[in-house]
């Protein structure tokens, strides 16, 4: 194949195993992915900012963590979007749009911080967990890995915040 550098690469076929309607679904399914986990993002991030009372220094430090990984898995979810051939949301508005995570108005005490985000890395895995059956029977083991990382990772972290409860 001859190399036309004015060709858009956006408008070459893309041809990686995958059927098109099938990395379609699978990319929308993920900007699911990529919308509640900015939500999270964002929610951790404030709770971080916010965090008051006798646990704060463990509360500020560990949130910081947390938003830091949300941060990363971003990118990570963003750019598998695109390795299908789709753009990744990128606004407030669609995030809103197609996250299942509330944001807070407020500043809620440490407890309900803690409670939210159990709230939120669970809804996440439900989300990623949602995805799951469209990846597999379209052979897309980079989508069913990132999935079960981001998994991984949400149902850790749930745990470990759901422990330090009243």
């Amino acid at each position: 194949m001859e190399n036309n550098p004015s060709e858009d690469w956006e408008t070459m076929q893309i041809d990686i195993g995958i059927a098109e309607a099938d990395r379609k679904a699978i990319a929308e399914g993920l900007n699911n992915v990529l919308a509640d986990t900015f939500a999270l993002y964002l929610k951790t991030h404030s709770f971080h900012w916010n965090v008051t009372g006798p646990m704060f220094n463990t509360l500020h430090t560990m949130f910081m963590t947390q938003y830091t990984e949300l941060w990363t898995a971003l990118d990570e979810v963003a750019e598998r979007i695109r390795a299908l051939g789709y753009p990744a949301p990128g606004s407030f508005s669609q995030f809103t749009k197609l996250a299942s995570i509330k944001e807070e108005q407020g500043v809620p005490n440490a407890q309900e911080m803690l409670r939210q985000l159990v709230e939120g890395h669970e809804a996440v895995a439900r989300t990623a967990r949602k995805v799951f059956p469209t990846a597999e029977e379209a052979n897309d083991q980079p989508t069913a890995d990132l999935l079960t990382q981001r998994l991984q990772i949400h149902e850790k972290t749930a745990w470990m915040l759901r422990s330090m409860l009243e």
